[in-house]
């Protein structure tokens, strides 16, 4: 069956003139994916599909068709949608927001839909995705591809104010703060709700001033779908909501949101142990910080920087950029940061001292932990209740660092404080940030204090 005679069959089925299998061809896909709507209307006209059709599924006028066939670039974010929603195309082909049935359609009911890819792939894949969204232009590889997330969708406004923006911003924070206290197993689910009612809002009419401001939002609290999805342990779904907050926050034209963005999506590739992939995107949200401005963005992705470094062993980098983290902290104006760099505080600071030295200890170059015991321990002290998460992470590397310099019996009581803390938060990282004090605690079952230890620890992973 040709074209026009599967158009026509599919016509007297459904009354639509785009057959589905249209957008299953590799041309179209192509051309999907890099959001080439000329390339799309193009391949249509092959179909069979009028210019007068198109402009009547899209809302568009005849002449607005007209002029993107002959290769006007079509950029907003809310026409994007607006064209694949008319079009009938799943919006996870173009890499939009989804709702639940098209991420069905498109990547399956679960997060692991997407394991038979290699995970290095993604990596790759992502850093071509962030560059492309930093930079302009897609510097480390192809133009990206489908991104998914899973909200459900509930009914939205036809028309926002600031309020409504203002209203998905204190949730947001309010929501942080769980994530912060209690781990991201408490409350993404929470999160991906009011996600479903953010992306609904993007296809209502609003003020210019108010539809940018909520590009920014709705960046924000996909990034916190992203680091709580990766806190449960579902990367592809961090990586898809980090995807879509990069698009939002560049669309909302805020530097400062995409370097935050692209810091938490390295921090998941530190998790991975794939530092040199977490390097990449960590340089290249401090130059989305750079231009912003912002000398606490600076800060955290010059932290970080240090840690990709010390854990590929490479001391003298990673202590410049402790440096640096240091030197841009001093001169951040902390008080007028945006809201989602003054996390960053000095105890964070303290906290990434002892972080990156104590990757070099475990790196072998044991002396580090002289400079890792001190900022550790000032970190643990000034973590609240608020923070129980980070107090945990950094009790662990604290009793990692004991063990390393032989005070065997301090080791064993902070890493018990450290599984006491662990009590009740609801955080898959928090056995991966304990891998090295397991495996130094297992080096050293001789010693009564570290057996003990080593087996709570194994107890913990098994319950």
């Amino acid at each position: 069956m040709d074209a026009m005679n599967s158009t026509e069959s599919h016509q007297g089925q459904a009354g639509h003139p785009i057959p589905p299998t249209a957008w299953e061809q590799p041309e179209m896909r192509e051309a999907l994916a890099a959001r080439e709507i000329s390339s799309v209307y193009r391949q249509l006209r092959k179909h069979g599909v009028s210019q007068r059709q198109i402009a009547a599924m899209t809302g568009q006028s005849q002449s607005e068709v007209s002029e993107i066939l002959k290769g006007r670039q079509v950029m907003a974010y809310d026409v994007l949608v607006r064209i694949a929603d008319g079009l009938g195309v799943a919006r996870g082909y173009m890499g939009l927001a989804y709702d639940e049935a098209t991420a069905i359609q498109v990547v399956g009911n679960a997060d692991g839909r997407q394991a038979e890819e290699d995970e290095s792939v993604k990596r790759r894949k992502f850093l071509a995705h962030a560059a492309q969204v930093t930079m302009g232009a897609a510097v480390f590889g192809p133009a990206s591809e489908a991104w998914a997330t899973r909200p459900a969708r509930t009914p939205a406004p036809g028309r926002i104010g600031m309020t409504d923006v203002r209203q998905m911003e204190a949730a947001t924070r309010a929501l942080r703060a769980l994530d912060y206290q209690y781990g991201g197993g408490f409350c993404r689910d929470a999160v991906v709700a009011q996600l479903s009612w953010g992306q609904q809002m993007l296809e209502s009419s609003g003020a210019e001033l108010v539809k940018s401001r909520l590009y920014v939002a709705l960046a924000d609290l996909h990034s916190l779908a992203g680091w709580t999805s990766f806190d449960t342990g579902l990367v592809d779904s961090a990586r898809g909501h980090f995807a879509n907050a990069l698009d939002l926050a560049k669309q909302g034209d805020n530097n400062p949101l995409v370097a935050n963005v692209l810091y938490r999506m390295g921090r998941v590739y530190l998790h991975q142990d794939a530092p040199n992939d977490a390097l990449k995107l960590f340089q290249l949200g401090q130059i989305a910080a750079q231009e912003s401005g912002s000398e606490l963005a600076i800060s955290v992705l010059c932290a970080n920087q240090a840690w990709a470094y010390a854990m590929m062993g490479n001391e003298e980098q990673a202590l410049k950029l402790l440096g640096r983290t240091k030197d841009e902290f001093a001169r951040a104006d902390i008080a007028n940061a945006e809201s989602w760099v003054q996390f960053f505080n000095e105890t964070d600071v303290y906290a990434m001292i002892g972080t990156v030295h104590t990757a070099l200890a475990i790196e072998g170059k044991v002396d580090h932990t002289k400079y890792a015991i001190p900022a550790l321990t000032r970190a643990v002290e000034a973590y609240g209740d608020d923070m129980a998460r980070s107090r945990v992470f950094n009790l662990s590397a604290l009793a990692t660092n004991h063990l390393l310099e032989g005070d065997l019996d301090q080791g064993a009581r902070v890493g018990g404080k450290a599984l006491d803390a662990a009590e009740g938060l609801k955080s898959a990282r928090i056995k991966d940030r304990m891998m090295p004090l397991k495996v130094e605690a297992e080096r050293r079952r001789n010693n009564a204090d570290a057996r003990d230890l080593a087996d709570r620890i194994n107890a913990f992973y098994a319950a």
